[in-house]
């Protein structure tokens, strides 16, 4: 593993046991929900990196669709309910992204093109 992608989650381990219960409440919250149906609704309920054909996706997975922080909340509390640090993945791909095995640069490219195609749509 690369020291910076350990120095991360070092950094995250140890956020999480200061700001925990911080970050329980709010994935509890009716705000998360929310915003997490307007993520999928925004990208169709499709995971998006199964919809470009990315990292070995052979079909668009359309169940057990969840939201993924591209920035990590324990990184910036500030984004977590930025629609440009949100995007919707299959379990695979979620897995992936948390083990950055997908850039975040990546994902955020994507993010930015969905929230394009979602504005063009209005």
């Amino acid at each position: 593993m690369c020291p910076q992608k350990e120095k991360r989650i070092k950094e995250r381990q140890s956020y999480k046991k200061k700001e925990g219960r911080k970050i329980q409440v709010f994935r509890r919250g009716e705000r998360w929900r929310r915003k997490s149906v307007d993520i999928r609704t925004r990208d169709r309920y499709c995971c998006q990196i199964c919809k470009r054909k990315l990292y070995g996706a052979k079909r668009v997975e359309t169940e057990g669709i969840s939201v993924h922080h591209i920035v990590p909340i324990v990184e910036d509390w500030d984004a977590r309910l930025d629609d440009s640090n949100l995007i919707s993945l299959c379990g695979r791909h979620h897995e992936m992204a948390e083990k950055g095995e997908i850039p975040r640069k990546e994902l955020q490219e994507i993010a930015r093109q969905q929230e394009e195609e979602d504005e063009g749509a209005v």
